[in-house]
């Protein structure tokens, strides 16, 4: 499996703030012109693999919304697909904007954690999120059909503690399963209690926060990540305050460090949802700029004596 990018490509981790605006359109779709100004937006910036910018919804409402077996947060039944899937339509739409985009799912453990269990049929969150990671599968698979660049599953929960991170790999393994996109997994938050776990899971990228968690550097600098890219954190989504360009090759240059500057892909720690409108944009504007400095000074190393052309990576397995 290959990914063929920009040296340093630049990403998100997903969701933007949402930005309506008011037409006829939006009696029939309130929220399309805000996928329309996330998309627009990233495209302006140069973001090399956007997202819809998931504006329909926080990241867990967003799916538990839309799934038979839930009623508000608490799960009334057995879990079943939807009618149609969540997150296709504003994901062609982006398509059609872009040839890049990263496909996004809410991963199953950390919806799991999100819901009350109020039927007999689950006796545990582990049961549930295998049900849950059922229906995903069904929403990857339309998204990978669909030609996303890469999929990306969320799974802030890991972090915390509070999932159990062997169910949680063998329900990533079942969305996974005869996908043709590479996969990434996102975990934000820090890494040093579950770091050897989570690097068990097999995907083909990992996206960690190293803006906020400074010290995930350190934690993974000891690790083998076999060739697998690094989603890099460098943007601080907790604050509304914008880092400059040279803050922002700073944090990178530590990066360099320890991955090779082919494994590095681009992006904030989090999403950016909760960011003013303003701030989440020069933010990305920004972070675009410090990679395409990053590209300038480290062409030497990629195929790409010019700095702005494509190589090829090849992800583990």
């Amino acid at each position: 499996m290959n990914l063929s990018h920009k040296l340093f490509p630049t990403t998100v981790v997903g969701s933007y703030p949402v930005v309506k605006t008011f037409g006829f359109r939006s009696f029939i779709d309130p929220l399309h012109s805000a996928v329309e100004r996330a998309v627009a937006d990233q495209i302006e910036v140069g973001i090399d693999i956007i997202s819809d910018g998931q504006v329909r919804g926080d990241m867990i409402t967003a799916f538990i919304s839309q799934l038979p077996g839930i009623h508000g947060h608490v799960v009334v039944g057995k879990i079943l697909p939807p009618s149609q899937p969540i997150t296709l339509l504003d994901t062609r739409f982006a398509l059609s904007r872009h040839p890049q985009v990263k496909g996004i799912l809410t991963g199953p453990t950390t919806l799991s954690h999100a819901l009350k269990i109020g039927t007999p049929m689950y006796r545990n969150r582990e049961e549930l999120s295998m049900d849950l990671a059922q229906v995903l599968a069904i929403e990857a698979r339309a998204l990978d059909k669909a030609g996303v660049t890469i999929l990306q599953i969320d799974e802030p929960i890991f972090s915390t503690g509070m999932g159990d991170l062997d169910a949680g790999r063998r329900a990533i393994e079942i969305i996974t399963t005869d996908l043709k996109a590479p996969i990434s997994l996102h975990v934000c938050g820090e890494l040093i209690d579950i770091l050897d776990e989570i690097l068990a899971i097999p995907v083909n990228m990992f996206d960690f926060e190293f803006s906020v968690s400074q010290e995930n550097l350190e934690v993974i600098s000891a690790k083998d990540l076999k060739g697998r890219l690094v989603g890099f954190g460098c943007i601080d989504t907790s604050d509304p305050a914008v880092e400059s360009v040279s803050t922002i090759e700073k944090r990178l240059e530590g990066g360099i460090h320890i991955f090779d500057s082919e494994q590095m892909v681009i992006d904030p720690d989090c999403g950016m949802r909760m960011l003013p409108h303003e701030s989440a944009y020069h933010k990305l504007k920004n972070m675009v700029e410090a990679s395409r400095a990053m590209r300038i000074k480290y062409a030497s190393t990629s195929d790409d004596p010019a700095g702005g052309g494509e190589f090829e990576t090849f992800l583990g397995d």
